[in-house]
């Protein structure tokens, strides 16, 4: 699936492999060598995330269940842990430097297309 910023009318990732299932987000990205220029890993639900065991730096859009952006992190480094967001829904996890590239901001509103 699609992750659009409709607020910006630009893509943020063209391929987001969804996470619902507890082993599916458990495990997340760990085990990976980085992600794919325009791939995301979307957790849902999710509310905190952790970059132990990993080995590449990442950011990512916190969201409401409306898809709103209600926290983001930028180039978090492996090792880190976020502070817990009590309005998030879920998070994307994309490459370090998506949110700059896209100019994504505190309350702008994705979209996930197909």
């Amino acid at each position: 699936m699609r992750a659009i910023n409709c607020s910006r009318g630009v893509p943020v990732a063209h391929s987001v492999h969804r996470a619902t299932g507890l082993w599916d987000r458990t495990r997340g990205l760990l085990g990976r060598k980085g992600l794919e220029p325009g791939s995301g890993f979307l957790l849902e639900p999710c509310s905190g995330i952790h970059t132990v065991g990993m080995t590449f730096p990442i950011d990512a859009i916190f969201l409401s269940k409306e898809c709103a952006v209600v926290h983001l992190v930028r180039e978090m480094r492996p090792m880190r842990f976020s502070r817990y967001v009590f309005r998030a829904h879920s998070v994307l996890e994309l490459p370090a430097g998506t949110i700059r590239e896209t100019g994504t901001q505190m309350g702008d509103r994705l979209a996930f297309e197909g």
